[in-house]
């Protein structure tokens, strides 16, 4: 008899309400109570899916390798840009819906599910995001 590999539980999902213009700061919050639950800084992954998050814009002024070397590395929280490719599953994806096309945020989203170990956190407009969440979230 073979051990057939246990198919992973869908993450669960949470949404927190925020408008676009206030989506990073919810996705901020929800990254330091994350923190303070316990969570490795490495198993947090935060998207974004209109302009990018401070710290990514920071990171990548000192260039693409740089910036994928601290991807890669997965010590610590990693901030990118929701249609990057590159970017690998972590245990918690954090979302923020601040701005993007409707194309943009409907691609993002179930890439951002797939990537998800155990939790996904959309911080927007639950109108615009509430497609990925189960009745009553």
């Amino acid at each position: 008899m073979t051990d057939a590999p246990v198919p992973a539980a869908d993450p669960q999902v949470q949404v927190i309400p925020a408008s676009p213009q206030g989506a990073l700061d919810a996705v901020d919050e929800a990254v330091d109570l994350l923190l303070d639950s316990g969570r490795e800084p490495g198993e947090i992954l935060v998207l974004t899916t209109g302009e990018q998050h401070p710290w990514a814009a920071h990171e990548l002024s000192f260039g693409e390798a740089s910036y994928w070397a601290q991807h890669d590395a997965r010590d610590d929280v990693f901030y990118a840009s929701a249609d990057a490719g590159r970017v690998a599953r972590r245990q918690v994806v954090v979302v923020a819906v601040n701005g993007g096309s409707d194309a943009v945020v409907d691609g993002a989203l179930p890439k951002a599910l797939e990537r998800a170990g155990a939790l996904l956190i959309v911080c927007g407009d639950p109108q615009r995001v509430g497609i990925l969440a189960p009745a009553g979230v």
